[in-house]
């Protein structure tokens, strides 16, 4: 259910108020290039800086908008095991196929609170639960044996590793089993990771280039790596280029480079992206044949 390539959506924003309609018209745009599922208020989605009432807008408006088409996996995580536990309850209310739940950050909980945080939250729904890694933002890291352990809870079905080590991927299949999905974090590291396993990526770049990424994933999906590996060579400078400022500004200005309607503003702390960010996104987008 969960596979191929996953758009973590940027949330549009003008006069500082979240933008639906343009929201919906991104899911819609989306789907129509043929993204294989979607992820409102993740990371990319900005959802540090929204309220409780902005999040379930959000999540309801994606539900709403793709009518079943695709699974709709919501960002669910916080550092609150509490928050956490009502945004996933939220989320299968509102209608959301799963949930994407952040480690603890800030905190730094040792592996048996890391444990402790996801057993509530699967106990408190029965949504399905992927686990969101990503240690360069949050400090925690979770251990390939805490990992096996959780994989044992009937709704923890998968992780975002967004860890940057590819071996782990071999790891976790072993530990976890076949049926335990794993969705690459890193946009630049989806090749090596579905050739080792993985079963599709969040994406940051599919918010710009979702039928590239759709098809660079189809063909992975069909082990076709003849036919990824150009894809691959056109999209990573894409890649690259919206890291190259804190995200997600560089992703959100190339949107509006893409989607001309499509509002770029940010909201505090995230500022807009410099001049040299700008620049590489320009060449990145004119060497993948967007622009």
């Amino acid at each position: 259910m969960f596979r191929g390539s996953i758009p973590a959506l940027v949330t549009p924003f003008r006069d500082e108020a979240f933008d639906e309609e343009q929201f919906r018209a991104l899911v819609e745009w989306q789907i129509a290039e043929g993204s294989h599922g979607l992820v409102p208020v993740g990371t990319t989605g900005e959802s540090a800086t929204l309220d409780d009432s902005e999040h379930d807008r959000a999540v309801q408006a994606c539900v709403e908008e793709a009518r079943g088409r695709v699974p709709v996996i919501a960002g669910c995580g916080s550092n609150s095991t509490a928050s956490a536990v009502r945004h996933v309850r939220s989320a299968q209310d509102l209608g959301a196929d799963a949930a994407l739940v952040v480690l603890p950050y800030y905190n730094r909980p040792n592996q048996e609170g890391i444990i402790a945080h996801f057993e509530a939250i699967a106990a408190a729904s029965s949504l399905p639960v992927i686990v969101y890694n990503v240690p360069g933002r949050t400090v925690t890291d979770i251990s390939v044996e805490t990992l096996a352990r959780l994989a044992r809870l009937p709704n923890i079905v998968g992780i975002k590793d967004a860890s940057g080590n590819l071996a782990r991927v071999s790891a976790q299949r072993l530990a976890c089993g076949e049926d335990f999905v794993q969705l690459s974090g890193n946009d630049d590291m989806t090749l090596g990771f579905m050739a080792m396993g993985g079963r599709g990526c969040i994406s940051v770049t599919a918010n710009v280039a979702p039928r590239l990424c759709a098809d660079f994933q189809d063909a992975c999906l069909a082990g076709d790596w003849e036919s990824a590996l150009p894809l691959q060579d056109r999209l990573y400078p894409l890649h690259a280029a919206l890291f190259t400022d804190a995200s997600p500004g560089p992703v959100k200005y190339a949107l509006g480079r893409v989607r001309p309607d499509f509002p770029t503003e940010l909201r505090l702390p995230m500022t807009p992206p410099s001049e040299a960010s700008r620049r590489a996104v320009d060449a990145a987008l004119e060497h993948a044949g967007l622009a």
